[in-house]
């Protein structure tokens, strides 16, 4: 079949955020999209699922949050957002503090009531660990973490959580993962720098719609499984799936994490007061709690709805039948992909794009603009 006698101008296989934005453009566009997903519906992991009234994250917690104009109006032009900023709490064996690393983290670590007395603080400890360095660079993620804020918040907010996020040691993670940590010496709670935060308007299922509506979608469609037969009905392939599944595995598959989520309905209104809940301790099994009422209700609404959802997140190793969720940033990893890359690189009428197909971990955003930013 050539190209004058293909049905489709676009075969997209996903339909996340890069399938789905890809698909919107294209559309625009004047192109004929066909969207095929394996699972049983649309959106990928921003899919929301309806439980007791509240849009439930089914695949994590999804906050949109940029500081680029032309994306922000681009996505409220879909569906309009609300106003949720992202303040999420740590719990350390029962002991709260704010995130990210601020004021009010230093005052509830040490009592540090200004910013001098803080910095002295912070600086007292980093000078401990940049002498047992002894004038070389940090070289994992333990050292570079003590080098930034010391052992007191490392010790208590950070070490734990990420062990249990990454399933390794920190002294055996690279020291990058961890290189930008951000410490602030105001009482600021808002997690992001971004100018524009916030979750659409009835969740992301309307963002997904907004998107996809008058773009042939097909849910329980395995690529794999009928990649002969589907290839042939289109004159391009726009590839959000894992790359190494695309070319059969052909120099080993890529390691990732996953997430397993433990999701109930919790008879009360309030269950922690907080959206997001990380849980810093290595010896409690989860890395947090997200309680989903939080995204979309704010004030009386919260005790309106008599009832809440929570989930409880269990970061794991991945492998075949679970979802892949994080790329694992390491030397192996990064040395496999590039070889991926450049048989992706020779293709001429596949376009891949997203966190799977790119081997690289994405915020929402960033989705968005490089989808928009695609010829099409």
């Amino acid at each position: 079949m050539n190209a004058n006698e293909m049905k489709y101008n676009y075969l997209i296989i996903g339909s996340g955020l890069f399938g789905a934005t890809f698909a919107y453009k294209a559309k625009q566009n004047g192109k004929k999209c066909l969207v095929i997903d394996k699972r049983p519906h649309l959106g990928g992991n921003v899919y929301c699922e309806n439980i007791e009234g509240i849009n439930v994250h089914k695949y994590g917690a999804h906050i949109f949050h940029t500081s680029n104009e032309i994306v922000w109006k681009f996505v409220n032009s879909i569906v309009p957002f609300n106003r949720y900023t992202n303040c999420p709490v740590a719990n350390y064996h029962g002991e709260l503090y704010n995130l990210p690393f601020n004021m009010n983290t230093f005052y509830q670590m040490w009592g540090a009531r200004t910013p001098s007395e803080a910095q002295r603080i912070i600086n007292e400890q980093k000078s401990e660990a940049v002498a047992k360095l002894n004038g070389r660079e940090p070289q994992n993620l333990e050292e570079q973490a003590l080098i930034l804020v010391g052992h007191d918040i490392y010790e208590k907010l950070i070490k734990g959580y990420t062990e249990k996020q990454w399933g390794r040691p920190c002294s055996e993670l690279p020291a990058f993962i961890i290189r930008r940590l951000p410490v602030r010496m105001i009482f600021d709670n808002n997690y992001f720098n971004d100018k524009y935060q916030g979750i659409p308007v009835g969740g992301y299922n309307c963002l997904v719609e907004g998107l996809l509506d008058g773009v042939e979608c097909r849910t329980g469609v395995d690529f794999f499984s009928e990649r002969n037969e589907l290839q042939s009905v289109a004159e391009k392939i726009v590839f959000t799936g894992k790359i190494d599944e695309f070319y059969d595995y052909c120099y080993g598959k890529l390691q990732y994490r996953t997430v397993r989520f433990e999701t109930e309905v919790v008879d009360v209104p309030n269950f922690q007061g907080n959206a997001v809940v990380n849980y810093t301790a290595a010896d409690v099994p989860y890395t947090r709690i997200i309680e989903h009422k939080h995204f979309e209700m704010f004030g009386q609404e919260v005790y309106d709805c008599k009832k809440t959802v929570v989930s409880r997140e269990y970061s794991t190793e991945w492998n075949d039948g679970k979802e892949p969720f994080y790329p694992v940033n390491d030397n192996r990893n990064a040395e496999l992909y590039a070889k991926y890359k450049k048989l992706s690189d020779r293709e001429e009428n596949v376009i891949f794009g997203g966190r799977l197909a790119e081997y690289k971990y994405y915020d929402m955003a960033p989705i968005v603009e490089r989808a928009l930013g695609m010829d099409v």
